[in-house]
């Protein structure tokens, strides 16, 4: 189809974005081939009148976990934190229920493009799924949106999500082998998991806990670079931080407090930062009652928190890339809430609305290397765009209410997602 997006205003993503008004979008197919004065004759287009609202590039999250919905556990008299090792062989253990979470995960981005994200990088999933979704979205056969995939993650024995959304290595030379057989699965990126996290603390106050060797993180990175890709790791704690740097990881998933010699390495590796502030913020700023956290997750969410934020803003000040992310699939973080991340970062960062609409549409592109294809408004590039009723830029939460989606030139005009019930009531408390 051929579009023309007229009487709107105009956000293009680029660093120094401010609303151009009298410009008209033209698109054909999956591109954007003119922007042109409101009053150019529109020949051959279906005219698309925006009645003044807000026309901005497609937001893209940089970390998500698209197997799972976000939805916090019912709090239970002596109940057991879940065991993520027996429900993932529950889920991949016959052909029927693997084919039911197959569809589960393709709903999941159904969501995610129906709240507005038009591009994904997924960091850790079931088996090949996101793979797999990605090319059937890619093909037209499914509505979601571009997917950046790393299919399982690697762990260690212990380790982040061992036995689930990762498996787990015992040396080096396993974590080298087990980086060509998840190539086989067609990824775009190779995950680590190189610490614990709040949910798999050990002790209270010490979150982040370096799980993963050194020898194992350089083998992993080694045998991914010589194939071609980039490697994230899930990274809490200052000491995790320098090892993945020392080993060859280049992107930092949530970060620590940084000293002057990471920020160094953070320079010489050319390494940049994911900011995931979603999943800390319930367990450092809920009530317990809220939470139904334990009272030591709770401080150490609090110190995952302040490593997160310690993290962007250090980055921030030595120049150095941050990208967002939700890392939806955490409790309370789900896949239609990527908006609420962009808030938190103008608010917790103390970001501008400019610069946090920049990275979290262009800025985030340039990181997944794809900027040249998407992230902005601009003549050729793909035409992944949002359309809100409010400007973003006077407040980062109108983007709450997405009017319009167009996804690589597919036109949903009235974008509908179905929300878990009493997840955004609580959240709305911790806003501002």
């Amino acid at each position: 189809m051929k579009y023309a997006f007229t009487n709107g205003i105009i956000l293009d993503g680029t660093k120094e974005m401010e609303p151009v008004y009298g410009k008209t979008v033209l698109t054909d197919g999956d591109r954007i081939v003119d922007i042109v004065t409101d009053e150019a004759p529109f020949a051959d287009c279906e005219i698309i009148d925006l009645h003044g609202a807000y026309l901005l590039p497609g937001l893209i999250d940089l970390h998500v976990h698209l197997a799972l919905s976000g939805k916090p556990p019912k709090p239970k008299k002596n109940s057991k934190p879940v065991n993520y090792e027996k429900l993932y062989k529950l889920l991949t253990g016959n052909a029927l229920i693997r084919m039911a979470v197959k569809r589960l995960v393709a709903s999941y981005a159904r969501t995610e493009v129906m709240s507005g994200v038009t591009t994904i990088r997924t960091v850790g999933g079931v088996m090949d799924f996101d793979a797999q979704v990605r090319d059937l979205i890619m093909e037209g056969k499914l509505i979601g949106p571009r997917i950046i995939a790393s299919n399982t993650g690697i762990s260690v024995p212990g380790g982040h999500f061992a036995g689930s959304i990762a498996t787990a290595v015992s040396s080096p030379e396993e974590a080298a082998a087990l980086v060509r057989k998840i190539s086989g699965t067609k990824p775009d990126l190779i995950k680590l998991m190189i610490t614990g996290g709040v949910m798999d603390s050990d002790e209270e106050g010490m979150p982040g806990a370096l799980k993963m060797s050194p020898e194992i993180v350089k083998a992993a990175c080694d045998e991914a670079h010589r194939l071609g890709y980039v490697v994230a790791a899930h990274v809490e704690s200052s000491e995790g931080v320098k090892v993945a740097l020392e080993n060859g990881v280049d992107t930092i998933e949530h970060g620590a407090k940084l000293s002057d010699e990471i920020i160094q390495l953070f320079k010489e590796r050319k390494a940049v930062d994911i900011c995931t502030l979603s999943p800390a913020i319930p367990y450092a700023e809920f009530t317990l009652e809220e939470s139904h956290a334990s009272l030591a997750a709770k401080k150490n969410g609090r110190v995952v928190l302040d490593g997160i934020i310690d993290c962007a803003k250090a980055c921030i000040e030595n120049n150095i890339p941050v990208g967002l992310g939700s890392d939806v699939s955490c409790p309370f973080v789900v896949h239609y809430n990527f908006w609420r991340e962009l808030c938190y970062f103008n608010r917790y960062i103390g970001r501008s609305t400019q610069e946090t609409l920049y990275r979290a549409t262009l800025g985030n592109a340039a990181i997944a290397g794809i900027d040249k294809e998407t992230g902005s408004i601009e003549v050729g590039k793909c035409a992944d765009m949002i359309v809100v009723n409010e400007n973003p830029l006077d407040d980062l939460s109108s983007l709450r209410n997405i009017t319009m989606v167009i996804a690589r030139g597919n036109l949903i005009r009235k974008p509908k997602h179905r929300n878990i019930n009493g997840i955004d009531e609580i959240l709305d408390r911790y806003m501002h």
